[in-house]
Parts: C-alpha cells; sequence; structure tokens
C-alpha cells in the first residue's frame, strides 16, 4: 500500500454538508446551547413585538374614542358615569381618576378647596406612570437581546474556531476541506446573534418612541383638563 493512502486513511473523516441544519448537528455543544438560547430570544423578540403592535394600537384607538367623546359636548358628569362603572386604562383611567378625586372633595360634608387643584394633577400623574409602565412593559427584553445578542453570538464564534484549530491540530490538515465546515459552524453562531439583535433593536426604537407619543398625548389631555377643572374650582371657590 502506498505510505501516503496511508497516511491519508488515518485523517479524521470531515463531513462536505455545510447545509443550516448540518452546521447546527456538527457544532460543539456550547455552540448549541449559544444557537439555542438565540433562537429563543429571537423567537420571544417576535412574540414581543407582535403583542406590542397589536397593544399600542388598541391603545390609540382607545384615545381616539375618548378624546372624541370628550370634547363632543357629551356632559363631563354623564362621561364619567359611563367609564367609571368599568374597567379603563390609557386616556379614559386619567379622566375618572382625576374626576373621581373632584367628587370626593365636593360630595364630602366639608367640601375641601384647598390643594384640589395639586391633588388632581397628582393622581393623573400618577395613572399616567402606570400608563406609560404598561406601555413599556417586557420593552427591556428588547434592549437586552439587541445589546448583548451579538455578542453572545461571537462567544459562540470564538468557541466554535477554537473548536476548529483543535481539531486542525489533531488531524495535522490544513486544507480546506478541514477548516471550513469548522469555520462555518462558529460564524454560524453570529449569524444567529445577528438575527436575534437586529430586529430587537429596530423594535426597541420603534416602540420607545410610540410610547413616548402616547405619553405626551396623556400628558397634553392631562394639562387641558387641568385648565378646564382649575376654572371651575375659581368660580366655586
Amino acid at each position: 500500500m502506498n505510505p501516503a493512502d496511508v497516511g491519508q486513511s488515518a485523517l479524521p473523516v470531515v463531513s462536505g454538508d455545510v447545509s443550516l441544519i448540518a452546521l447546527f448537528w456538527q457544532a460543539h455543544w456550547v455552540v448549541k446551547g449559544v444557537m439555542l438560547g438565540l433562537i429563543t430570544c429571537s423567537v420571544w423578540v417576535w412574540a414581543i413585538a407582535i403583542d406590542k403592535t397589536f397593544l399600542y394600537s388598541r391603545t390609540r384607538r382607545s384615545m381616539d374614542r375618548f378624546e372624541q367623546a370628550f370634547w363632543s359636548g357629551e356632559s363631563i358628569e354623564e362621561l364619567y358615569r359611563a367609564l367609571s362603572a368599568k374597567p379603563t386604562q390609557s386616556m379614559a383611567a386619567c379622566f375618572v381618576a382625576a374626576m373621581r378625586e373632584w367628587k370626593r372633595s365636593f360630595e364630602g360634608h366639608a367640601r375641601s378647596f384647598a390643594g384640589l387643584q395639586m391633588r388632581i394633577d397628582k393622581v393623573m400623574n400618577v395613572s399616567i406612570t402606570r400608563e406609560v409602565e404598561r406601555l413599556e412593559r417586557r420593552l427591556l427584553v428588547l434592549a437586552t437581546v439587541g445589546s448583548a445578542g451579538p455578542f453572545v453570538g461571537l462567544f459562540g464564534t470564538v468557541w466554535g474556531i477554537m473548536s476548529s484549530f483543535q481539531s486542525i491540530a489533531a488531524s495535522k490538515n490544513t486544507s480546506l476541506a478541514v477548516v471550513a465546515p469548522g469555520i462555518a459552524e462558529a460564524l454560524f453562531a453570529t449569524a444567529i446573534g445577528l438575527i436575534a439583535a437586529i430586529p430587537a433593536t429596530i423594535f426597541y426604537n420603534k416602540f420607545t418612541s410610540e410610547v413616548n407619543r402616547q405619553a405626551q398625548r396623556l400628558e397634553g389631555f392631562a394639562d387641558e383638563f387641568s385648565a378646564i377643572l382649575s376654572r371651575q374650582i375659581d368660580e366655586r371657590g
């Protein structure tokens, strides 16, 4: 037998399949763990994105309906009775909180005008804070995946390349057929990290901007309604 043939037969057999599934199954178990974690994060990111898209759409429609009813000329008392009988969120919750404090002050045995404006502003601010917290819930997940995803993928890549170099040293063969599959497996981890991080970053920026717009809309209504109640306080005082 030719000695060269003996040397070649002693080399480890390297799979030439570079499909995505094959790259995953051939990867080191640490790299597999990184890939699975990043894939899970990517699914979580898209689930949050879909949920937030519907949530912000419902909130905008709710604000539109409330503002239409509020500025339609309907009595504030009637609007309060209609809204206070059911759970409210967003702008309606801010309105109900202010009206509840208003009625408590005027319907008591001793009408309390002192500090009423301050109390109304306070309850509306608390209501706005709670609404913003509801809108911002789970956005931190998007920020974390967006910032940490590429580095986690890079960790998998570094680990995979280290394993590839160890295999090259063991086989004492640096041909492209031996090196390419291991390098491809390692880089696949970085690719998955970017697939998870890029949408997360885009969604986080988009949703943060949406939350800011809705918060400004709530604060604008609170200022307008506070001015309306302030004039009535001055008239009754």
